[in-house]
């Protein structure tokens, strides 16, 4: 028995026990019975014992009660196949503890997101914008305008490469460069049509296409006269059918 009480008392008087647990009695151990001519020593061990005994019952009531909070505020965590066994880590709760107050951190930033009254302002200003009616009407109006705006994305896109502008070139260049190659373009193709036309103003352009419109009836009129008097269909056996006629 001395052996084991010489143990313990050893254990105690370790730098490992907690200083707050472990008080020497002065009192009674200076009025201790001495054996050997040496104090005995173990007259504050039962007191002890019985504090730690204590302490461990109190940290079982302290699990419990870190349970419940863990159940309300991280209930995913609070999953643990072990919750029945005997003996309490002082880990375990640690762990609890970890986790309760990383939820709170998750919490205050979250706090940080627009309120309700801010989130059906921004719903109610959508359908001012895009004319929406009714709630129902808000995602599939959102679809909508996403899918226009990448349309449009797309585009801008490839203008911009087709007239080798800057990716960074607002709308409005994009506009006046494609205005620009319009001009050019239908410069063009006034200055051929009065190639074409052999006339180099308008009011010949005119009189050119009056003559046309005179003479181009009476002509065809006659063509489709002399293929079916003649008896054929192609514009190019009129000739040697009326050579042969002769």
């Amino acid at each position: 028995v001395l052996k084991v009480l010489s143990h313990i008392d050893s254990v105690l008087r370790s730098p490992r026990a907690p200083p707050l647990i472990y008080r020497r009695s002065k009192g009674l151990v200076q009025n201790s019975i001495k054996e050997n001519g040496q104090e005995c020593g173990f007259e504050h061990l039962p007191l002890t014992i019985e504090m730690w005994a204590d302490q461990l019952m109190a940290l079982k009531d302290l699990h419990k009660s870190l349970r419940k909070v863990s159940l309300e505020l991280v209930p995913w965590h609070a999953a643990d196949p072990q919750d029945n066994r005997e003996s309490v880590r002082v880990e375990d709760l640690q762990f609890m503890v970890d986790a309760i107050l990383e939820e709170m951190e998750n919490k205050e930033k979250s706090s940080q997101t627009a309120s309700l009254p801010t989130l059906f302002a921004i719903v109610s200003h959508f359908q001012k914008l895009f004319d929406v009616n009714s709630l129902n009407g808000v995602y599939p109006r959102m679809n909508e305008v996403y899918t226009k705006l990448g349309e449009m994305t797309n585009v801008m896109r490839n203008l911009h490469e087709l007239l080798g502008l800057d990716s960074s070139a607002p709308p409005t260049v994009v506009v006046d460069t494609v205005g620009k190659l319009c001009d050019i373009i239908n410069e063009n193709v006034t200055e051929q049509v009065q190639q074409l036309l052999g006339t180099q103003d308008i009011h010949s352009i005119i009189n050119k296409l009056e003559e046309h419109e005179c003479f181009f009836p009476p002509f065809q009129a006659l063509i489709q006269d002399l293929l079916c008097l003649l008896e054929i269909s192609n514009l190019d056996d009129i000739l040697p059918t009326v050579q042969n006629l002769k």
